[in-house]
């Protein structure tokens, strides 16, 4: 009869088990972190991104069809997987919550609110494409409807992405209807001074982001704001019924997901990228916006269908085994892509921002990802969390968490150095 473990000895494997369960959810967030980065890149080295206008930096063909890879395949993919695993890790946080015994309500509200102020300081300082104020907001929603049914939240979802859609879609409509041209010569201008502040200094480039966050933030809450939302409630339905805790029992329905998020998707993804190899713009571009909010979720849902679906192939665990890192200290990574960037391209350091097209910034985002793949490697091997989910996590716990690993001697964890 074998002896039963030690209290700590089984509180160790139970993490362990834990923690093996959900190295799938971690890698996913840790690929998502690459598409956020493909994307944001392009806003720290270029001032002309999203201005509807043509790039001077990327006029020739092979950087029109670098914008048009990028746009087709990342931009409004990965923030919605990135969301959906916010809302599948909130049902995570509440059964943490009930094995502490402690009330989930106020921990979840100190930890949105450490949230909005990181990403507030992320904004002002370094990156006003901040996405971490948005999901403070939206998960105080998430957060006061979380006992609310399934099947209701999969109605909230998919009215948030109809209604988002469509009202771009009508506002292009009523654009192209009323013959309202576009302000081109304005739009260069804003560009140009951007440009300016951003190679100033310091002090410039924090006015500029308070500048760009008071003009910018109706277009957040109209656009990704709902989205998000969207893909909150779908990944908190998906947490309450484990979904990644035993991916291996549902093939079929990541089958299922690739096939239709690939039919709907790809479609969708092509309309709202093909302006971006044209030189000439105009309101229509409010036509694939529309289209893109509404097939983007099935192209994420098959890009994670088929992450998932390799991952749980033997030569899939070794890209789980490499991504899962990176996605334990997502927060840590992504304050630390935009610190980063804003060294390379503001006024922070090199000043790069307006001197390379979509291609050196797209070779500059795998470079960053790829240091910090092994960066994140490294760091989890040694310690329990991100050196900012440590930060985190105490604020939401109002206590210190230790940072060291502390494995039990001759446990499996002990033994692998993880």
């Amino acid at each position: 009869m074998s002896t039963p473990p030690t209290q700590p000895a089984q509180a160790l494997h139970d993490a362990d088990a834990a923690a093996q369960r959900q190295s799938l959810v971690d890698a996913l967030r840790g690929f998502a972190l690459l598409g956020i980065l493909v994307v944001n890149i392009a806003t720290f080295s270029s001032t002309y991104y999203g201005a509807s206008v043509p790039d001077p930096m990327a006029l020739s063909l092979a950087e029109r069809t670098a914008s048009f890879v990028r746009t087709f395949f990342f931009e409004t993919k990965f923030y919605l997987l990135f969301s959906f695993l916010f809302g599948y890790s909130f049902t995570l946080q509440m059964q943490s919550a009930q094995r502490d015994g402690k009330r989930f309500a106020p921990r979840m509200a100190r930890r949105l609110l450490g949230l909005w102020v990181l990403g507030l300081a992320h904004a002002v300082l370094l990156y006003h494409g901040d996405i971490l104020t948005t999901y403070a907001v939206i998960g105080a929603v998430l957060l006061m409807l979380r006992r609310r049914s399934d099947v209701l939240l999969a109605r909230f979802a998919t009215g948030l992405v109809l209604v988002t859609s469509l009202l771009w879609g009508g506002i292009g409509y009523l654009l192209v209807k009323a013959g309202i041209p576009m302000d081109t010569r304005g739009a260069y201008a804003e560009a140009v001074a951007a440009l300016a502040a951003y190679r100033g200094t310091p002090a410039t480039v924090i006015a500029q982001h308070v500048r760009e966050l008071l003009q910018i933030w109706w277009i957040t809450g109209l656009v990704q704001a709902p989205t998000a939302l969207a893909m909150f409630f779908a990944g908190f339905i998906a947490g309450r019924r484990g979904l990644f805790a035993n991916a291996g029992a549902h093939r079929a329905l990541f089958r299922r997901l690739l096939f239709w998020g690939l039919a709907v998707g790809l479609p969708g993804a092509a309309v709202y990228a093909w302006p971006s190899i044209r030189l000439e713009s105009s309101v229509r571009e409010f036509y694939g916006l529309s289209a893109t909010l509404l097939t983007a979720p099935f192209l994420s849902a098959a890009y994670a269908s088929a992450l998932v679906l390799f991952m749980l192939t033997p030569r899939g665990q070794v890209l789980e085994r490499v991504l899962a890192p990176a996605g334990r200290m997502a927060l840590s990574n992504y304050l630390g892509q935009s610190m980063v960037c804003a060294w390379i391209f503001l006024a922070y350091g090199l000043r790069w921002i307006g001197t390379v097209g979509p291609i050196a910034a797209t070779a500059v985002a795998f470079a960053i990802f790829a240091c910090q793949l092994v960066l994140s490697r490294w760091w989890m091997r040694r310690f329990a969390y991100g050196p900012v989910e440590w930060l985190l996590r105490a604020f939401t716990n109002l206590a210190l968490p230790p940072m060291r690993r502390r494995p039990v001697p001759g446990s499996p964890a002990s033994a692998s150095g993880t």
